[in-house]
């Protein structure tokens, strides 16, 4: 095959939007075939910028093996100056090769497949960690993710009947919470009232840890850690702790990184997503429950396949004829 095909954002969000189960299945199975050894995911490669520490480029190459073989590579920018300019913070493209030749086959807007991801990744991890029984939700953050984090935990059960969102600009906390889906109760709140809700979401920008090692969540209270450096490492160690991949995880300054930094082991990681997904953390009661994904290339690809999928079937793709010219003989 020399053709090529382009998926857009307005084709992806109409493969996805009203289909999240299908979505969590692509998810849940992704993390289970990394567990059984059926996919390589190497570390990601960030690239910075010496003037724009802020700022930053991520490659994740990643392959997921089974009956359709699936290899490519996210190439995703976090840019937060990008609001000042009413831009999105974050832009990504998702580039699928064919597994038999290694010709590139597709290249699909991926922003909203790696928001869709992360939250389905989030949602997973709640239900399992008792979310359903939730009286309220707090929000740190109000942007993209946070916003795709709270339409799939609705999916999955969390109540929405109390959601507070904190923003360290109040007025976009405000829009956050007016511009929610029809149904949920929410309000624009402080900090602490958000950081006290029984299912906390932070997804911030943050470098560095702002919620000190003050903080001490209650027993029972569940912390969606999505952008992973908030935390101060003793807050996670008067934790139960549950990652996506252990070894992905702990690295790059993340708060669990820190932790490990602190104590000189990973004692405090109770198990991965995986072992979540199967059954075997155990989870002491007395103690909050702190979820922090690092976030795989392999769960982009389990997505971007299916996007592809489907957006082939329904007719969808814009194709580039003789992208890739075969080489001629001579």
């Amino acid at each position: 095959m020399t053709d090529f095909a382009v998926v857009s954002r307005s084709v992806v969000d109409e493969v996805l939007d009203g289909h999240e189960d299908a979505v969590l299945d692509r998810v849940r199975d992704a993390y289970l075939a990394h567990a059984a050894g059926r996919t390589v995911n190497p570390d990601s490669y960030f690239l910075r910028f010496p003037d724009k520490p802020d700022s930053r480029i991520i490659a994740l190459p990643a392959f997921v093996d089974g009956d359709e073989p699936t290899v490519g590579i996210k190439w995703i920018s976090s840019f937060p100056a990008n609001r000042s300019l009413g831009l999105p913070r974050a832009s990504a493209v998702l580039v699928l090769n064919d597994y038999r030749t290694g010709v590139p086959v597709a290249v699909l807007e991926s922003a909203r497949i790696s928001s869709a991801r992360t939250a389905a990744s989030a949602a997973l991890a709640c239900d399992l960690l008792g979310g359903r029984a939730a009286g309220s939700v707090g929000v740190v953050g109000c942007g993209v993710i946070s916003r795709e984090t709270l339409g799939f935990l609705a999916h999955v059960g969390v109540p929405m009947d109390d959601v507070r969102c904190h923003d360290t600009d109040r007025a976009a906390a405000e829009r956050f919470a007016a511009g929610l889906r029809q149904g949920v109760v929410a309000s624009a709140a402080t900090a602490d009232e958000a950081l006290d809700a029984d299912v906390v979401v932070l997804a911030t920008t943050a470098l560095t840890p702002h919620i000190g090692p003050e903080r001490r969540f209650r027993a029972g209270q569940i912390v969606l850690h999505l952008s992973l450096r908030d935390l101060a490492p003793e807050v996670l160690l008067a934790a139960d702790n549950v990652v996506d991949d252990i070894d992905h995880c702990l690295k790059a300054n993340t708060s669990p990184h820190l932790a490990e930094q602190l104590t000189g082991n990973r004692d405090f990681v109770n198990g991965d997503m995986a072992a979540l997904l199967e059954g075997r953390v155990v989870l002491d009661p007395e103690r909050p429950s702190i979820f922090s994904p690092f976030g795989m290339g392999v769960l982009d690809l389990a997505l971007g396949s299916f996007v592809l999928a489907e957006a082939r079937r329904g007719g969808r793709l814009t194709v580039v004829p003789d992208f890739a010219v075969p080489a001629t003989r001579g």
